[in-house]
């Protein structure tokens, strides 16, 4: 079936959106991030009239435990980035943060020359208290990146949780980012996280740290070695870089680059990022199911009742989620 025309208003934002308006693509996000369902779809609209002008930028995910700096590694690698002539897009997924609405509202003091560059867009994502939530949204806001014209869109997780997952499930590089001398340099390992990695980079690499940084990517190489690589097309380098200094930065962008160039020459990366709309629109799907349960006023007031009784063990948890369906579906 042929698509339907956009209304007019609708046309008009994208329209903006396309020519690099930072404050219709601000407007648009705050659009996205409501949960009316009026804007539900009107940005479901936008969206769809916004997806030919999207898929052209390189995504990365950027993950690592806090203290490892990463925001002053995205400060460097954006500004590297964006005095080469590129539009460079920082947003972040944070769902442990209900207060501050993302990691990046803490960390934007550390992306100082990033925040102050007309060629930069920081947003962090909305804390909508559920990680499919704050995913779903973030994807949606890389896309009006995109549209928009910025050619890099650098996603950031805060580094603990599922919250890993979801960046490498909307993202083409998931950069891990460790530091030397925090004890078990393998720890990332224990949680997963490492097997997620299509490249880890030991930041902090300078002034008495950089035996030690050397040391902890060796380690690092060594462990990467007993892992199975998640692509044929690409095994996960280690390397060290110090993003305060910039050393080692240029080095990281190259392999990022090398990354895109095998993947898209194999076909891997278009099959990956189809791979990860059919997640999208399924974490979506789910999201529209569960929404009845936060926004309706009758089942939010008999949840408490029934988790007591399930939990007291006078209801079995079969009975009570037929006992929710049914409120559900009425």
């Amino acid at each position: 079936m042929a698509a339907l025309s956009p209304p007019p208003d609708i046309e008009r934002m994208a329209q903006a959106i396309r020519t690099g308006d930072r404050a219709m693509l601000s407007r648009a996000i705050t659009l996205i991030e409501s949960k009316r369902a009026d804007h539900t779809r009107t940005a479901a609209a936008l969206t769809q009239a916004l997806l030919p002008a999207t898929g052209k930028a390189v995504r990365v995910g950027i993950t690592g435990a806090p203290g490892v700096g990463k925001s002053t590694l995205i400060d460097a690698l954006g500004s590297m980035l964006t005095d080469r002539g590129r539009k460079v897009a920082v947003l972040a997924v944070d769902p442990s943060s209900r207060r501050t609405g993302g990691s990046i509202l803490a960390d934007k003091t550390r992306m100082s020359r990033l925040a102050n560059d007309a060629n930069a867009f920081i947003r962090p994502s909305p804390s909508s208290g559920t990680l499919g939530g704050v995913a779903a949204k973030t994807r949606e806001t890389l896309l009006l990146c995109e549209a928009a014209r910025y050619d890099v869109v650098l996603v950031e997780t805060v580094g603990v949780g599922q919250s890993e997952l979801a960046v490498a499930d909307m993202t083409d590089f998931f950069l891990v980012v460790v530091m030397p001398g925090a004890g078990d340099e393998l720890q990332a390992l224990k949680k997963g996280v490492v097997e997620l990695a299509d490249m880890i980079a030991v930041n902090k690499a300078d002034g008495d740290n950089i035996p030690r940084a050397k040391a902890a990517a060796a380690e690092y190489r060594a462990a990467l070695h007993i892992l199975s690589s998640a692509s044929p097309n690409w095994s996960p380098p280690v390397l060290t870089c110090s993003a305060l200094s910039g050393d080692g930065i240029d080095a990281l962008w190259t392999r990022i680059i090398e990354h895109r160039e095998r993947l898209t020459r194999s076909g891997e990366l278009n099959a990956r990022r189809g791979e990860q709309q059919v997640k999208w629109m399924w974490t979506m799907v789910e999201e529209r199911l569960f929404a009845p349960l936060r926004s309706d006023r009758a089942v939010k007031a008999a949840l408490p009742a029934i988790e007591a009784e399930v939990a007291g063990g006078r209801l079995a948890p079969a009975a009570a989620a037929e006992r929710i369906a049914a409120m559900l579906g009425r």
